[in-house]
């Protein structure tokens, strides 16, 4: 892009501008004759207009990335369906590790949102980056202290109520998913650095490699057929965050290297304040979101059919994050925008056509036999497990829409 400049005050000796000035350049077709032109390079940043196509071109790789990361749990409960003590290990899974390695997660989830925001230089991105050690150190020490401690039987015996033959295989599950907090505080935030500094692809790239040592994980042990369905679903959530973390470690580099290095310091430099400031409502708001996945552990596991319902309950919640996530992405691409000129109409606009497209997959489920297929069999439930699940889509319709003007609000 250029700019282009009337020469008329600088064309050289005895124009009106008086002195040597720049040399006369030939008459252009932007002025009136006898007025030169000059083409200089635009120093502002160029940006492509705001409307729904450019909405939609940031949207889509967050939107991928959090689709593969929706499909990992229809996966793994998939293959954990397909094994020995289906019901138990399910509702080990769904019902207490999940539960419990989301709420312990929670406080460091945002930090995707908040180094896209704020690594705005390399100071930011270093103040941040030690506040992301320090949380995931923090948090996979209380993961440990719940997991490998008498901690474990209070919350999950006297807070979730899991029932007794449930709590042997959700200890040692939670045990193997000890690195999960670490790897997702490490990948979401370096993640936020590729999008800030447009490579948001990358992020799409990461999740695929996620989602292929999920599958891998759990081939492997549906093939063996001999591991409880405990330790193969964990195991392979365990390895997929491990392998995404990895990933991104390595294709963040250049752009820490290259373009955060060379980016000028910001005019206030970021402090503890300004940072506390930001961050803590968008945790508090992934922790009371959380929240609601041990709160439903807990009412279930006091509820008539407590292990069906608890098995269930992970295929459930993964056919409902799997559209919700679409939704979540979404917040990234606010954040990243809305500051735009004229960004407010195309990303309103963007909202409503989302929410009312994954709430209405999800009628379509719940209206028509689809709803049972996906129980019975792509999920590998039984004909009274099925039943269970479809029978709870028409409750979660409006699910997905609400998560996509959260996003937006």
């Amino acid at each position: 892009h250029f700019l282009n400049i009337s020469m008329r005050e600088y064309e050289g000796p005895g124009g009106p501008g008086g002195g040597p000035g720049l040399p006369r350049l030939p008459d252009s077709p932007a002025g009136p004759p006898g007025r030169a032109v000059a083409m200089i390079p635009c120093l502002m940043e160029c940006r492509t207009p705001m409307d729904l196509r450019r909405v939609f071109a940031t949207w889509w790789p967050l939107a991928a990335s959090w689709l593969m990361m929706g499909f990992e749990l229809p996966v793994v409960s998939a293959f954990v369906a397909r094994l020995p003590d289906p019901e138990l290990h399910l509702a080990a899974y769904g019902g207490v590790v999940f539960p419990l390695a989301l709420i312990i997660e929670a406080p460091v989830v945002m930090l995707l949102a908040a180094s896209t925001a704020l690594s705005k230089d390399r100071p930011s991105y270093l103040k941040m980056r030690r506040f992301m050690f320090v949380s995931a150190a923090i948090l996979t020490a209380l993961h440990l202290l719940v997991a490998a401690t008498p901690l474990f039987d209070f919350v999950v015996g006297q807070l979730l109520g899991a029932p007794e033959e449930v709590r042997g295989p959700a200890r040692l599950g939670l045990l193997i998913m000890t690195p999960w907090t670490g790897s997702i505080a490490y990948r979401r935030f370096q993640q936020g650095v590729l999008i800030r500094f447009g490579r948001p692809r990358t992020v799409g790239v990461g999740t695929a490699v996620r989602l292929a040592t999920n599958v891998l994980v759990v081939a492997t042990g549906y093939a063996l057929h001999s591991l409880p369905g405990i330790v193969v679903g964990t195991s392979a959530i365990a390895a997929g965050v491990l392998a995404e973390a990895v990933f991104i470690g390595f294709a963040v580099r250049p752009t820490l290297r290259g373009a955060l290095t060379q980016a000028p310091p910001v005019a206030e430099p970021l402090t503890w304040r300004a940072f506390y400031a930001f961050y803590i409502p968008l945790a508090l708001t992934s922790l009371l979101t959380f929240l609601a996945q041990p709160i439903a552990s807990a009412a279930l596991s006091r509820l008539p059919r407590a292990i069906d319902s608890l098995a269930v309950w992970p295929v459930m919640n993964g056919l409902v994050f799997t559209l919700r996530s679409m939704g979540l992405a979404f917040n990234e691409v606010v954040v990243a925008l809305l500051d735009e000129p004229g960004a407010r109409l195309p990303l309103l606009r963007f909202t409503r056509l989302l929410a009312a497209g994954t709430s209405a997959i999800l009628a379509l489920l719940a209206i028509t036999p689809l709803g049972w297929l996906w129980f019975s069999g792509v999920s590998g439930l039984s004909p009274s497990l099925a039943g269970l699940g479809a029978g709870a889509i028409w409750i979660s319709i409006l699910v997905p829409a609400a998560s996509v003007y959260q996003s937006w609000y």
